[in-house]
């Protein structure tokens, strides 16, 4: 993809797009999002929950992770101790909680406590997207074109569809 496709996909991007270009090819390839079906659907992905490659880490403040049902579907402990807040979602396609932070920590063989940070650089922001991509079958998904299943895979739900669904569709004209 070259920078001029990436900001034809996601326009708002154009101020951060070539800080992460070279990382999002590298991790294209590195996961094997390697047709212009998958590639479509992974950029796509990648900007609404970027928000454009705007930002590499959540909003919220992770407190919604800590503590019940959620933070322990997470990895997460139970009580209210930070954890929540510790491992909120980072990374293009927001890595959260304990247990995933830890499966991309192993898979990248980073030390657990220089996670967090790995995941904000244009490397780790990229790289973690892929990998996440790769190991919740995605790109079987976006082969099949249901980008509906993609989403929920992603996000556990159909937040932003519209938007993701029109990121798509830009992204496979721009792409074919």
């Amino acid at each position: 993809m070259t920078l001029d496709q990436l900001v034809r996909i996601l326009p708002y991007a154009r101020p951060r797009a070539a800080k992460y270009l070279d990382w999002l090819n590298a991790s294209m390839v590195e996961f094997d999002i390697t047709t212009p079906a998958r590639q479509a659907s992974f950029i796509a992905q990648v900007g609404h929950e970027s928000s454009h490659l705007r930002y590499v880490e959540e909003l919220a403040s992770g407190a919604a992770y800590d503590t019940g049902r959620l933070a322990l579907r997470l990895g997460n402990t139970p009580e209210a101790d930070g954890d929540g807040q510790k491992w909120k979602g980072r990374g293009f396609i927001q890595v959260t909680g304990a247990a995933n932070h830890t499966a991309c920590a192993a898979y990248f063989h980073i030390p657990i406590e220089r996670m967090s940070a790995w995941l904000v650089t244009p490397e780790g922001a990229s790289r973690s997207a892929g990998w996440f991509w790769k190991t919740h079958g995605l790109n079987e998904l976006a082969d099949v074109g249901d980008q509906v299943a993609v989403t929920r895979r992603v996000n556990g739900g159909v937040n932003g569809l519209a938007d993701r669904l029109a990121l798509f569709y830009a992204a496979r004209k721009v792409l074919a």
